[in-house]
């Protein structure tokens, strides 16, 4: 559910128009709904209501700062995989002690600023990690609270792109290994375990690859707590899939993903901790763009729009699907045509959908992708020295640009001339 609706024939944004928005902020832009990210995030959290547990919000999905202070007010942590976003969940409030550290590259840099200004937890992901992060934490004189990502070789039966749980995968250290990883942490002097971390993929529409990989987990658990570790903390990661096109099979709901780790890790005692992004964000906001020109090619129409595959590249990474909508409703019954809706950029990728069926569109009309809340802006470039796009945030009947559009002097005067030229 979201709250993009019609309303008297025009799209809404909560109470906004979005043609007001389109017309005060320019096209294309980002819009994202209040009401949308708190219900979701609430879900995720009523889910996992009777038992420890937080909701760490996976901020690679749309890390504006004003979503992360409207999902922080909530109680949100934050899970973060950079140093940039960790500057960015301090810089939104966040206290240290709700942010989680996963990455299979932490710099040193990365995780001395991570322990100056706190942390809840390392999630590692190497042998190599584990030793640098215990080496940087005695150098400032304090331990690292740690949990080891385990890799249990589950198909996640997601896209090849965004599956992280399979053997041949980068992320984790083999769950096999487990126990002599373990060993080794319990003996570094900067290291304290806390528990064990697992995340096997992005856009799982399914629960059985979660069922099997915390059945492997609560196997370990009971093992690593038999060699003398003490496991208090389970670090499930995300990866419940939202429904991109409409009308499809819907993926599973949080309340049962909720049920699934009751049922096979409730008995282990242990605090939950759960980094969903995708569907907290995704439904929750949209990208508008203008149609510039309808084209007729040679035996197919094209839409060209002013958005481009550098503002939303999903559809050329991986083929993604959006729904595309008119912003003015169009009558029921009307007529629809096919079109290949595609961007002004110099590349035969930057094509957002084929042979799309739509109603009648001219020049000058509004269309918005929806379920572009998530992997949208965050993904954007200025590929073409086109500007990063602006974001607004939605509430009630306000709104707010909380990413504005730079102009072309800010990007160039970016560029540094070196003397001799």
């Amino acid at each position: 559910m979201d709250h993009f609706l019609y309303k008297d024939g025009t799209l809404f944004a909560e109470d906004v128009p979005v043609a007001e928005i389109a017309a005060q902020v320019g096209t294309p832009f980002y819009c994202y709904s209040t009401a949308t990210l708190e219900r979701h995030f609430r879900l995720f959290d009523e889910a996992l209501e009777g038992m420890p547990h937080l909701v760490c919000y996976a901020m690679k999905a749309a890390s504006n700062q004003a979503i992360l202070k409207t999902l922080a007010a909530l109680g949100a942590g934050m899970d973060v995989v950079s140093g940039g976003e960790y500057a960015r969940a301090k810089a939104a409030g966040v206290p240290g002690d709700r942010i989680v550290f996963s990455g299979v590259g932490k710099t040193e840099e990365e995780i001395r600023a991570a322990l100056t200004g706190g942390i809840r937890q390392f999630n590692v992901e190497s042998e190599p990690e584990m030793r640098e992060i215990d080496r940087v934490a005695r150098s400032l004189g304090v331990v690292a609270p740690i949990t080891v990502r385990v890799n249990p070789d589950v198909d996640a039966k997601t896209h090849e792109k965004i599956a992280t749980g399979k053997s041949e995968n980068k992320f984790g250290i083999p769950i096999a290994k487990a126990r002599q990883v373990y060993a080794e942490a319990a003996a570094l002097p900067g290291l304290k375990v806390v528990g064990i971390d697992v995340h096997i993929g992005s856009q799982l529409t399914e629960l059985e690859p979660f069922e099997l990989a915390y059945k492997k987990v609560a196997e370990l658990t009971e093992a690593l707590r038999a060699d003398g570790h003490e496991i208090t903390r389970l670090d499930l990661g995300g990866g419940l899939g939202i429904p991109y096109e409409r009308g499809n099979t819907a993926p599973p709901l949080p309340i049962e993903y909720g049920a699934l780790i009751k049922r096979t890790l409730g008995h282990l005692g242990c605090e939950i901790e759960i980094e969903p992004g995708r569907l907290v964000a995704g439904n929750a906001g949209i990208l508008v763009s203008r149609v510039i020109y309808m084209k007729e090619g040679e035996g197919r129409d094209f839409m060209i729009l002013d958005a481009a595959m550098n503002d939303l590249v999903r559809p050329a990474m991986y083929s993604a699907h959006h729904d595309i909508i008119p912003v003015v409703e169009a009558e029921a019954g009307a007529e629809q045509k096919p079109y290949d809706i595609v961007g002004p950029v110099c590349e035969s990728g930057d094509t957002f959908a084929k042979q799309r069926n739509m109603p009648l569109t001219a020049a000058g009309d509004l269309v918005a992708f929806r379920s572009a809340g998530a992997y949208g802006a965050v993904m954007s470039s200025e590929y073409n020295t086109r500007p990063l796009i602006p974001e607004v945030l939605v509430k009630d009947d306000q709104y707010a640009v909380i990413r504005k559009r730079p102009t072309f002097d800010e990007i160039i005067n970016r560029d540094t001339i070196p003397e001799w030229l």
